[in-house]
């Protein structure tokens, strides 16, 4: 009888793909539309650096911020999203949802002339060595 062999597989057989990977429309759509959550999400994304890039800041980070914020809602709302879909449906929107909200979160926050005020920043320059003037 032939020892067991210690080496690691070169081909993975034991794991499985998250669930609602499957593409959202079948076989007889084209690719990108099997798998529009994702196209849409990586569009509004790709709309949201445009913005940044060409016009301000501040709406091209909230779209993408918000792209992102959709995809979270795309994953728990629909059954199979394609490759949206990459752990666990609780990690995958815990994930989608953090990200989203630090970067909205950031870009009201972010200066010169934030649109949100939050007073715990008013006085971070101490903490961080920085003296008031």
């Amino acid at each position: 009888m032939a020892a067991k062999s210690r080496r690691r597989p070169v081909k993975t057989t034991g794991t499985l793909p998250p669930e609602g990977s499957a593409a959202a429309l079948d076989r007889s759509h084209p690719l990108p539309a099997r798998q529009w959550p994702i196209t849409m999400v990586l569009s509004l994304v790709a709309a949201g650096l445009g913005i940044t890039w060409f016009g301000d800041f501040k709406y091209g980070l909230l779209t993408v911020g918000g792209a992102v914020l959709i995809g979270a809602v795309l994953r728990l709302v629909l059954p199979e999203v394609g490759m949206l879909a990459v752990r666990s449906r609780f990690t995958d929107v815990t994930v989608l949802t953090f990200l989203g909200g630090a970067i909205v979160l950031l870009t009201l926050i972010a200066q010169p002339d934030p649109w949100l005020r939050l007073s715990v920043l008013d006085n971070i320059g101490q903490f961080i060595g920085r003296q008031r003037r």
